[in-house]
Parts: structure tokens; C-alpha cells; sequence
């Protein structure tokens, strides 16, 4: 038997060496106990560093024992040699991969034998374990003797049960409160649901980012000499249970608010009055360690702009900590001239240079500038492609040259969803969705939806290419097909086709514009079948509408059952939509998942008639304003309206029209309110849409007393009031082509009672009042694992009645054109 060929060229090779100046030995040398190392390989060691030979072979790790000794005029080697590996192979693992285990060991297939390594081996698997949440694991193994002296290592693992977080505490925080703290990290602690969720697996990385992510909100809110003082996770194994315990000792400092702010140009030639302008902090402000960020790039700029590029803005700070000011400067002064040499990326297995290098705004040749290199490290960590970003330099070729190196680690960035939930709207609903948001490493996204529900089904396609033509601008293509059954409400279905082009320019931080392009076909349907009725009195279903002797559906005992308005039932068939429009949108949201503060705004202009059946101009807007009243409690206010007008004198198509309920005011049903036909028996449904709407909210939101913060649950109250009126469609319809238009006369228009009139109206008799609809109520909101939860009861305070009906004999038949309301609403999904 021989050594394994590394083994064996790498010591022969040695060896060889050393023979180059050695004297050729005196004494014979005999090898005695080895099977598979060859002996030749023994000699060599011996021969050239005798000395040293018993230990060089020890250390090779192939033997158990070696001795050396003289007999007879002979050196004899005597050894032990130790097992050899065949394979590893583990057992019972289902939550962590092989390659990671074998990442972790030592032993390897092939190698020697070392029943000690294995060991080790089996406490390096359990380490694995606990790290990723399963410290109750049990590791074992067991030797498999084969023929020719080689074994199998196996490893049996008993994952056991997840043990991750079991408790996040605070030491030393005052101004904020341990939930408060503990709400703002990505990682939590174990709980009821912990079968779901992977947050409270401990991940030394994830609790470093949780970590900055406290201390960057602390120096945003005015305490400038925090500091965390140690963070602390130790193992805690009991009998009962067993998880991580992480204790994090901050130093909070107190608050600074601005005294002054100055910017000092020293270099000649720079118009200071320029940078001025890109100050962000004002002086009586909360110190907002954001805000030095954002003026220490913005001066950078500018001065850039001016053409200096090799001036450095440095950030100098004052504290006067008897009245807890701040006083902020930024020194514009010239730097050394140092060149961008190369920039170096590494470890990107995944992701392509370009994507990362397209984050920079500096390149290989220019001035090099700490700032914006601090710029572009922040970039890279919020796109969410990698775990770790790290930015380093060292020198380059020459004194005036540095070489920037740029060491990531990727992440997964795709996602695998199954959701399923309830709403009011669409009843039991699923969806399945495919998404990815660095697309074959081009950092690309691209997401496909597959809904299915009781009364709505449909598929999203999105591209989203976020640096189109090279430029920070977002080119992305959508493709949607979407069923709706509202018949429970209005009485139609809908089914719509299309796709948008969309390019977002971010003007500013704050600030953008998107440009839309939208074609979409709407096909509406009125249901006519023995369960949904509603287009009998038109066309009478065999065997079930009453006729008279001509065969005509008798009005009204066939709207008795729901019918749909008449101009409901002649829009449809398909309309082809051709649109084009723009988002105008202003943020300064400090989370767009779930505000606290800040401010959201946008505006969407929108015009239809390049092509296609429709042609209208459209606008709407929405404002929201947040404010933490109190710690975690949070109120808005929120603004929203909308008008619509036809482009070519002629009546807006039904479906073009606005239609509003719970999204406007809650308390009220899908399309509750606004325009209706009060001409139908049907009192329930036949809204038409209206043109013009508007309606505010406000809303306090807070944690539930006694709850668990990290659960997730909030509760909130509210007040919802708003209007939508202005029905601008069409009113008048020949259905049977005979010039009389059933139900209007020329002086008093379409003003009749259903159950006087004796055959089907074919004239609309609108009911359209700018009633202010208001409601409150309260709400339990819950961000579940599963996904975002909300119940809403609301109590409808002001709306609209309707009119009341009699028949020609003053028989009171109730009302129509009312409001209709819905107190209770439940939205929610799940993802498992």
C-alpha cells in the first residue's frame, strides 16, 4: 500500500530537498508496521532529519505511534499506523445541508482515521446546530470497519427541536423602552408561533446589523454620544428548556438639539453661498445624525459641481453639554490628490461587478473621496443582495494612488410564497408567487403572482430593470389578467387584460417621478342564470321569468330577484383602454413598511384616448402625514380625491367611472356609495360610478396592553368621512329600437316609479348627492408571520337614505339609491 499521492509528492518532495545537501546515511534503515504509507517515503524523513523524524511523522497525522531506535548497526523505525477514512456520511439531517456539516468538520473521505478528530468533529456539528437555532441537538457516531483497513465515519443527528432566541434584554436605555428596542431588530424572540418564523434563529450577523440599525436611530434622534457598550449571547441549556440569551449594555447619552449650524470654505474659489443650500440640519432641531449624512454628501456635490475634486468635507461637532447643543460645521478644505487607482470586488460568487460598481459615484481614475465612498457602502447594504459589505484600501503604484477594495458576501435574494386568507371583497382567497430581486445576478427584479379565490382569480407578471440604459433610473413591464365577481354588490362581472410600462427618474432622496403606459381591455358581464338572474328582465330565462302574452319579461316582478341597471347591461361586452400618465411622488417616511413619522405624498395625472374605446383625463392624489404621539403610539391623517372628465364631449363608459367604499369611508360596502340607479326594484346594488370623490381619515394606532410587542398585534381607532358624486354617464338607451325611450319624458326627464311604469325603463333615473358618508370604529392589525392581518368595525354616522318609492296606489314599497353599509371588514393573507 501506498501514501495518498498529496501526501506522498509533498514529502518526497521535502525530502528531496533536504538530500540535495545531506550526507548519505551511515546506518540502514528498517520500517516496520506500515501497511498503506510507503516505506521509502519513512526512509527519507528519518534519513534527512533525524532529529526531528518522530515528530514530522506524528505529524502527518497517518500515524498513532512511532518509535525509533537502534539495533545491530540498524535504525529501526517502528509505527502505528491509524485506520484510514472511506467515507463520512451523516445521518438524520434535514434542516442543514451536507455541505455545510462538511464545511464544518475535519474528517474528510479519504483521510486518516483520528478516533480524537472525530470526536471534535461531533461538538463542531453540534455548534452548527445551535447556531442555527437547534441547540437541543444530539450528535453520535459510529465506525463502519470495511475490508482492507479502511472505516466509514457516520454521523447520526437527532435535530431535535428549534432553540433560538429565548430573551433580548436592554441595559442602560432610558429614553426608549426595551419593547421599543427589541421592535426595531429584524431578530426576536421565541414564541408561540417560532414553527413559522425564522427571525429568533440566532445569526451573530443578523444581530450585528440589529445592532446599527439601533444605534443609527438613536444618533437620528438627537443622542450624539450613544454608544453600545457590549452585547453579550450565551448558550442557556436547562433541563426545561434551552435557547440564546442576549443582553445588549448601551450608553445612551443625553439629547443634543442643533445650536448652530456653519459651513467654512476654505478652498478658494468655491461659491459658499451654493453649498449653503445643501444643509439639512437647522439650527433647534433634534441633532440627526441622517441629516450630517445627507449635507456632507450634498456639499460633496456641489462642490464636485464646481470643480474641485479633490476638496474633502469634513464634519466638525461641538457639544455644549450644560444645554445639551450641538453646534454642526462643515469644513471644505483641500484634500491630498489621491487617485482612484482599480477597485477591487471580491467574493461576489453570484452577483455581476457591474451591478455593484453602478452603486459608486466615483470610478478607477478619479479623485478619491471618503464621503462618497461612505455613500456607496450604505448603497450597497440596502440593496439587500448581500450579507456583509466591507469597503478597505491599500496603497497603490505610486504615493498619489490607492487601490479600493470592495469584499461582499452574497445572500439568497429569491423567495417561494404560498398565500392564502379572507377578505371581505374577494371572500377565501390564494395566491402563489415566484419572486426575485437580483435576477440571474443583474439585480433585476422580476416577480410572478397566481391568484385563485371564491370571487376573484388572476396572474401578475413584473420586470423591473433598476439601472435602465446605464442610468439610475427603474424601466419595468407588467402584465396582469384579473377576474373580478362583484355581483353581490353591483351585479356585473369584470375580467381585465393588460400590460403597463413603467420609468421611474428619483429626482431627489425625496422625490420622484414615474412615467405610465397602460393598455387594458375590460370585458363586463352581467350574470343571467337561475342563481344570479340579473339580466331577465331583458332576457327572460326559460322557465323561471314570468312573461306576458309577447313574451317580454313582466316589469317589475322580474327585477324582484336583482336586476342591474339598465346602463349597467348595455356597457357590456369589452372596452379597450389606452392610457398614459405620471406619479409624482414625495417621501420622507422613516419606514415604508410601518411609518412612525414623515411624510408621503403623490400625484397621479392620467389621460386615455391614444387608441381605444375610452377617452378620458383622469387625476387623483393621496396625502398621509405620521407623528408619534407617544412611544410606539402613532397617529395619521390621511387626504385623498380623485376627478374624472370625458375628452370628447361624449358620456363616460360605466367603467371608467369611480367606484368607492371601505377605501374612502369604512363602514360602508363595496361600492356603497356615490351615484345609483333608483329607477330598479333592486335597492341593494346598481351603483353607476361617479366622477368626483374625496374623503379623509384620521387614525390612532397603538400596542395592545399586556400583548408581546413582537407578536406583532396593534390596535387603532379611527374616523373615515368622504363623498363621491357626479355620475356624467350615459342616461338614455333605445334598447328595442323604437324611439321611445321607456320612462322619460321630454319635460320632466327619467323620473318614474318601477312599479307603475309596466315594461323595463330604458332611461336611468339617477340618484347622485354630495352627501358627506362619515364613520368611526376600531381595529385590530396584526403583522403576522403569515402575513398582514387586519379587522376593521366601523359604525357609519352620517350617509345617505335614498328615496322612498310607493306604488300608484300609495303603497310604501321602502326606499332605494340608499347607501349600503358594511360594519364588520376583514382583510388578511398568509405565507407558509
Amino acid at each position: 500500500m501506498v501514501l495518498s499521492s498529496s501526501l506522498r509528492h509533498a514529502l518526497l518532495l521535502g525530502c528531496a530537498l533536504s538530500a540535495l545537501t545531506s550526507l548519505p546515511a551511515a546506518a540502514e534503515i528498517v520500517v516496520e508496521g506500515n501497511r498503506r504509507v510507503d516505506t521509502e517515503v519513512i526512509r527519507s524523513i528519518v534519513s534527512n532529519a533525524p532529529a526531528d523524524a518522530r515528530r514530522e511523522l506524528l505529524a502527518s497525522g497517518y500515524f498513532s505511534d512511532v518509535s525509533i531506535a537502534s539495533a545491530g548497526g540498524k535504525i529501526v523505525v517502528r509505527v502505528q499506523e491509524k485506520g484510514a477514512v472511506s467515507r463520512v456520511v451523516f445521518e438524520g439531517n434535514k434542516k442543514i445541508e451536507k455541505a455545510t456539516l462538511e464545511a464544518a468538520t475535519v474528517t474528510r473521505d479519504h483521510g486518516p482515521l483520528d478516533p480524537a478528530q472525530v470526536a471534535a468533529d461531533v461538538d463542531r456539528i453540534r455548534d452548527v446546530y445551535k447556531r442555527s437555532g437547534r441547540g437541543t441537538a444530539r450528535v453520535s457516531y459510529r465506525l463502519v470497519d470495511l475490508p482492507n483497513g479502511r472505516t466509514d465515519v457516520v454521523y447520526q443527528i437527532e435535530e431535535g427541536d428549534k432553540t433560538g432566541i429565548r430573551e433580548i434584554h436592554f441595559v442602560g436605555n432610558n429614553a426608549y423602552s426595551e419593547s421599543t428596542l427589541r421592535g426595531m431588530m429584524t431578530s426576536s424572540e421565541m414564541n408561540f408561533l417560532s414553527f413559522i418564523k425564522t427571525s429568533d434563529v440566532y445569526d451573530p450577523d443578523r444581530i450585528a446589523n440589529d445592532l446599527d440599525i439601533i444605534r443609527r436611530y438613536y444618533l437620528k434622534n438627537g443622542y450624539a454620544d450613544f454608544r453600545i457598550v457590549n452585547a453579550d449571547a450565551r448558550y442557556v441549556e436547562t433541563p426545561e428548556d434551552a435557547g440564546w440569551v442576549i443582553t445588549v449594555t448601551v450608553d445612551e447619552g443625553e439629547q443634543y438639539t442643533v445650536g448652530a449650524v456653519a459651513v467654512d470654505a476654505r478652498v478658494p474659489g468655491v461659491d459658499a453661498g451654493a453649498l449653503d443650500g445643501e444643509v439639512r440640519a437647522q439650527v433647534g432641531d433634534v441633532y440627526n445624525a441622517e441629516d450630517v449624512e445627507k449635507t456632507l454628501v450634498g456639499v460633496t456635490n456641489e462642490v464636485n459641481r464646481q470643480g474641485y475634486p479633490f476638496a474633502q468635507v469634513r464634519p466638525t461637532g461641538q457639544r455644549d453639554r450644560a444645554t445639551h447643543k450641538v453646534s454642526l460645521g462643515f469644513v471644505v478644505e483641500d484634500g491630498p490628490r489621491v487617485y482612484i487607482e482599480r477597485i477591487n470586488i471580491r467574493g461576489n460568487t453570484r452577483t455581476r461587478d457591474y451591478v455593484i460598481r453602478r452603486e459608486l459615484d466615483l470610478g478607477e481614475g478619479d479623485a478619491y473621496n471618503r464621503v462618497l465612498v461612505d455613500r456607496a457602502e450604505r448603497r450597497l447594504n440596502g440593496l439587500g443582495f448581500f450579507k456583509k459589505v466591507r469597503f478597505s484600501n491599500e496603497p497603490g503604484s505610486a504615493p498619489d494612488r490607492v487601490v479600493v477594495n470592495i469584499d461582499v458576501e452574497d445572500q439568497p435574494t429569491g423567495s417561494f410564497s404560498v398565500a392564502g386568507g379572507y377578505s371581505t371583497q374577494d371572500g377565501i382567497i390564494g395566491e402563489v408567487s415566484v419572486s426575485e430581486s437580483n435576477f440571474l445576478g443583474r439585480g433585476q427584479y422580476v416577480r410572478l403572482a397566481v391568484q385563485a379565490g371564491q370571487y376573484a382569480k388572476g396572474v401578475d407578471l413584473s420586470f423591473t430593470e433598476p439601472y435602465f440604459l446605464g442610468y439610475r433610473m427603474a424601466a419595468g413591464i407588467d402584465a396582469f389578467y384579473k377576474y373580478s365577481d362583484l355581483a353581490r354588490y353591483s351585479r356585473y362581472e369584470t375580467t381585465v387584460v393588460g400590460t403597463q410600462l413603467r420609468l421611474g427618474l428619483p429626482v431627489t432622496d425625496t422625490f420622484g417621478v414615474t412615467f405610465r403606459y397602460s393598455i387594458y381591455n375590460t370585458e363586463l358581464k352581467v350574470p343571467n342564470t337561475l342563481k344570479e338572474p340579473y339580466d331577465d328582465c331583458s332576457n327572460p330565462i326559460s322557465g323561471y321569468t314570468t312573461v306576458n302574452s309577447a313574451g317580454q319579461a313582466t316589469y317589475p316582478t322580474c327585477a324582484a330577484d336583482g336586476e342591474a341597471s339598465i346602463a349597467i347591461k348595455s356597457s357590456q361586452g369589452s372596452t379597450l383602454t389606452s392610457l398614459v400618465g405620471v406619479t409624482l411622488a414625495y417621501s420622507t417616511l422613516d419606514n415604508l413598511q410601518a411609518p412612525k413619522n414623515g411624510f408621503y405624498a403623490e400625484l397621479k395625472p392620467d389621460i386615455a384616448g391614444l387608441g381605444g374605446d375610452s377617452n378620458f383625463y383622469r387625476v387623483t392624489g393621496e396625502a398621509r402625514y405620521y407623528k408619534e404621539l407617544w412611544e410606539d403610539v402613532v397617529g395619521f391623517i390621511k387626504f385623498q380625491g380623485g376627478h374624472i372628465g370625458s375628452t370628447d364631449g361624449n358620456p363616460l363608459r360605466v367603467t371608467d367611472q369611480f367606484f368607492m367604499g371601505p377605501s374612502l369611508v369604512r363602514g360602508f360596502a363595496i361600492n356603497g356609495i356615490g351615484p345609483r340607479d333608483v329607477g330598479t326594484t333592486d335597492s341593494r346594488s346598481n351603483a353607476l360610478g361617479g366622477t368626483t370623490y374625496f374623503g379623509g381619515t384620521l387614525e390612532v394606532q397603538f400596542p395592545l396592553p399586556g400583548v408581546p410587542k413582537d407578536l406583532g398585534l396593534k390596535g387603532a381607532l379611527f374616523s373615515d368621512a368622504g363623498t363621491l358624486f357626479g355620475y356624467k354617464g350615459k342616461k338614455t338607451f333605445d334598447v328595442n329600437g323604437d324611439g321611445i325611450i321607456n320612462g322619460y319624458s321630454p319635460t320632466s326627464g327619467c323620473s318614474y316609479s318601477a312599479y307603475t311604469i309596466g315594461v323595463e325603463p330604458e332611461c336611468v333615473n339617477v340618484r347622485d348627492k354630495a352627501t358627506i358618508r362619515s364613520s368611526i370604529g376600531a381595529s385590530i392589525l396584526w403583522n403576522s408571520p403569515l402575513g398582514p392581518i387586519r379587522f376593521d368595525y366601523a359604525y357609519a354616522l352620517t350617509k345617505d337614505e335614498g328615496t322612498r318609492v310607493y306604488g300608484s296606489d300609495g303603497t310604501y314599497y321602502g326606499r332605494v339609491g340608499k347607501d349600503q353599509t358594511q360594519a364588520f371588514r376583514f382583510s388578511g393573507g398568509t405565507k407558509f
